[in-house]
This record gives C-alpha cells, sequence and structure tokens, in this order.
C-alpha cells in the first residue's frame, strides 16, 4: 500500500488539492510574505528566475550515475560553477559532492587528515575549535578521528590570542588543523585573522575557513588569499538555493592546491578527475539537481553584482545595528564599532529588571507580522538578526519599528503598570481565535494584541497556533498524524 494517509483521499480534485495546499502555505510564516531575519541563515531570496530550470526536463530527467557520454551539458555547467566558486573564493580547486555543509567540512577535515597521513604526521589529529564556533564543527572534527580542543573566546567576541598560544605550544607536533569562522558567528570581523592563520601555518597546522559567513566576504575577499587552507561553502545561504524542507542541500568543499589531490573521491570508481579523497556522496556530483539555480544566481548577478549585494548586507545588518542600539544594546562590534552581516542584540539586562525574555520579544514579532530572529545563539538571551541584501529600505524600517514598539511594551512592564505576565508579550503570538473569542480577561486591549501597529490593519498575518510551552513539548512530542500502528501491516 502507498498514499495511505486520509489527505490523499480527501482531496479528490485538482482544485481541491490547490485549496489544501494554499491553505497550508497560509499557515507559513515563509519569505514570500515577509522578512526573516534568522542570525547565521542568510535567509535571502530565491529567484523564480534562478530556480526555474530546475523543472526543465534536460535537467530533471537525467539519472545521479548517468555515464559522462549522456552528461556533457551537465558536466559543462558543473565545471563552470566550480570555476567560478574557485574565483569567488581563492581557492585552486572545488568539489560539489557534499550533500549539506555539514558534508562539506567533514570532506575538508578529511582532505587535511589525508594530506598529514601522506606527508607521514599520522599524529596530527587535533583541531582547535572557538568557544564561539558552529556546533557543526566539532561534530565533523570527531567524525573525522580528529581530537577537539575548545580556544577560548574574547571578551569581544575575537578568539583568544593567549589561550591559542597556549593550546599551539602544548599541542603543536599534534596539531591537524584550527576550524575558524569568518565573519565570526558573533558577526563581527576579527582583525587578527591573519595572524592567527599565520601562527597556526607556523606549528604545522591547516586553516579551516568556515564558509558558513561567506555572504559578508563575497566580491570583498578571498578566504584563499588570506590564510585559509580550505573551506566549505553554504549554497542555501549565499548562493540561493532554498533552505525549505531539509534539502536537497549542497556544501561546496574548496581547497588550496595542495589539498585538491585529496578532495571526494568518486564512490562508482568511473570517474577518473584524480582527486582521492573519500567519498562523501554515493554519487560525483552530489545533489546535482539544485546546482543550476547557484550557476544562475553568479551567471546573472556577475562580479560587480556580487559584490553590491555584500556590500548591500553588510550596510543593512549595521543600519539595523545603529537603529536599535538604544534600545537593545548590540553585543558585539568590530575595531570600527561595526558588525559584519549580522548583529547580537543583548537582552539580558532587561530580562534581569522585567523578566521579559528574548523568547517573548521572539513571539511577540509573529503579531507583527515577522519570523523570529535567532534566539539564544550563539549568546544565551540574545537575538542575532541577519537582515540580508534582499530586504528594501522599507522592510528593514518595518522591522525596526516593530521592534521598537516591543521595547516600549517591555517599558511598560519596567514601570510597574502589568506584569510580564500580563503583558502582551508573555501571551504572544494571538491567533484570530483567541482576539475574536467572546470572553477577554487581560489587561491590554485585543487591538493591542492584534494590530500593535496600524499599518498591520492592511496587511495582517495570524498565526495558526499561540504560544505553547516549548520545553514541554520537546519532552512530550504528540504528532498530529496518523498513530504509527495505522500503517502496520
Amino acid at each position: 500500500e502507498f498514499l495511505t494517509h486520509p489527505v490523499f483521499s480527501t482531496h479528490r480534485s485538482e482544485t481541491q488539492m490547490l485549496r489544501y495546499l494554499t491553505r497550508l502555505e497560509n499557515r507559513d510564516l515563509a519569505l514570500d510574505r515577509t522578512m526573516i531575519p534568522l542570525g547565521s541563515c542568510t535567509m535571502k531570496l530565491n529567484a523564480t528566475a534562478e530556480m526555474a530550470a530546475m523543472s526543465w526536463p534536460e535537467f530533471a530527467s537525467i539519472h545521479p550515475l548517468a555515464p559522462a557520454h549522456q552528461t556533457t551539458g551537465w558536466r559543462e555547467l558543473i565545471a563552470d560553477l566550480e570555476h567560478r566558486l574557485e574565483e569567488i573564493t581563492g581557492y585552486a580547486a572545488v568539489s560539489l559532492q557534499p550533500n549539506a555543509g555539514s558534508q562539506g567540512e567533514l570532506a575538508g577535515l578529511l582532505a587535511i587528515r589525508s594530506y598529514h597521513q601522506a606527508n607521514g604526521d599520522d599524529q596530527r589529529t587535533v583541531c582547535l575549535i572557538p568557544a564561539s564556533a558552529h556546533g557543526t564543527n566539532a561534530a565533523s572534527a570527531v567524525l573525522a578521528g580528529m581530537k577537539v580542543v575548545v580556544v577560548k573566546t574574547a571578551a569581544d567576541g575575537t578568539i583568544d590570542h593567549e589561550d591559542l598560544r597556549a593550546k599551539l605550544d602544548a599541542h603543536g607536533p599534534q596539531l591537524a588543523a584550527i576550524m575558524i569562522t569568518y565573519p565570526s558567528t558573533h558577526g563581527v570581523f576579527d582583525a587578527d585573522v591573519r595572524p592567527v592563520c599565520d601562527a597556526v601555518h607556523a606549528a604545522g597546522g591547516q586553516v579551516y575557513l568556515d564558509g558558513a559567513n561567506l555572504n559578508a566576504l563575497v566580491g570583498l575577499a578571498q578566504p584563499g588569499r588570506f590564510g585559509g587552507d580550505v573551506s566549505h561553502l553554504n549554497l542555501h545561504k549565499t548562493f540561493c538555493i532554498p533552505h525549505g524542507g531539509g534539502g536537497p542541500g549542497v556544501g561546496p568543499v574548496a581547497v588550496a592546491a595542495h589539498l585538491a589531490p585529496f578532495l571526494p573521491g568518486d564512490a562508482t570508481r568511473t570517474e577518473a578527475d584524480g582527486a582521492s579523497g573519500a567519498p562523501i556522496s554515493a554519487t560525483m556530483f552530489g545533489s546535482a539537481g539544485v546546482l543550476p539555480i547557484s550557476w544562475a544566481y553568479i551567471a546573472m548577478m556577475g562580479g560587480d553584482g556580487l559584490t553590491r549585494a555584500t556590500q548591500t548586507a553588510l550596510l543593512t545588518a549595521n543600519y539595523v545595528a545603529a537603529s536599535l542600539n538604544e534600545h537593545f544594546p548590540v553585543l558585539y562590534t568590530g575595531n570600527n564599532g561595526l558588525v559584519a552581516h549580522e548583529c547580537i542584540l543583548d537582552l539580558r539586562a532587561l530580562t534581569a529588571r522585567t523578566k521579559v525574555t528574548a523568547e517573548d520579544v521572539a513571539k511577540r514579532l509573529i503579531d507583527f507580522g515577522f519570523h523570529a530572529p535567532t534566539l539564544s545563539f550563539p549568546v544565551a538571551g540574545t537575538l542575532m538578526v541577519e537582515p540580508t541584501e534582499s530586504e528594501d529600505l522599507a522592510e528593514i524600517d518595518r522591522f525596526i519599528t516593530a521592534m521598537t514598539t516591543i521595547r516600549a511594551e517591555i517599558e511598560q512592564v519596567a514601570r510597574g503598570e502589568l506584569t510580564a505576565e500580563e503583558s502582551p508579550l508573555r501571551h504572544a503570538p494571538h491567533t484570530a481565535e483567541v482576539v475574536t473569542a467572546s470572553d477577554w480577561d487581560r489587561r491590554y486591549s485585543r487591538e493591542e494584541a492584534a494590530f500593535p501597529v496600524p499599518e498591520l490593519r492592511q496587511d495582517k498575518y495570524f498565526p495558526p497556533v499561540g504560544r505553547i510551552d516549548g520545553a514541554a513539548g520537546d519532552r512530550n512530542l504528540v504528532c498530529s498524524c496518523p498513530a504509527p500502528e495505522a500503517f502496520e501491516n
């Protein structure tokens, strides 16, 4: 049996199915409705013109293991995309095989491991990882057979250089690599990134520059030119393939010339490209079906367009930071007082004074029609905002107005006009069912709940569900689909 879920028998016409899918779409708070300011996620536009080719039979109807003579057009596109990514990053070679950024990390670290082994340095297994790094960094290092050693983060969000020197002294002969995210996960450019790379190289290690935040660098700086030996890229962030549905992802790994022989090889052993590294995917070119999107994005933007996009992303993030700093202090800035492509808003002092939490602010933003920023990462009690270059000034100003209005609501709590538990912040988001119910016993009006700014009367998003106890939900999962027993036999 197949397609046994009731949805497949309830909707018996294309019209019914279309309306069902539209109802599901309208429940979502997605980029087609609003900005998604998730920090460290780069939720930029996935343009229709870039994605259209995915559905063309010439691209969509090929088998991933088709022989080379049947895929000449595909291979031309792949080779050209690899070359373009090499030019953007300053590296000598690129593999598009990894199916995700995490797989790209693993491929890069395996290349480093193989490089050391080829040089007779089997003992080099220590991977230095800053405390502020993405969680996947440590996981990838362990999977690559390395030992993780954490480097402390300084008060300004950069790498603690004294601790780095101590770790290099302690583990020099065993050092395999350091993994650096640049700009950092704290949303700042580390002015000392070159000295850090030089120190690691002097100790015999390799530098893995995590490309998660490459959207702040394209056209302005090349990781392969300021100290990196290897980077992975996230096509779903910087190069416009969709995030949705968990995939398919692509995490290209880009390397300097001395690591090129150790890029992922072909699992089927039918390719003769010279790479001898361990395969990361079952097919040589991974999730090839989405590569036309990134190729089209780069080709249509051109070098000047890509540079302008980066500059706009940086400008927008700094505009948000400067506009909100007096309301929600920006936790980290660079030496020049600026941020990179994202900023961390610190709510911890407000929480201590009013008991209004960062989660309350994140939930309240939904009432304004905004997806929440990244909550409590990389610092608990904060919101990390990344607006990207895709948003126009009107949308950015709308977000700033929402945040300043929320700050005024927090101030009501601070003045004792109502408690955090009584405020719209703690009860957010407000559903249509709640604000239209016969009974209303809250200390704020229905209008304050649903229409905190006048503009929402023209275009209002009502969430399908209200506030839930997230921790309790994680511990007591309830699935709304048919019980597993329904699928037995």
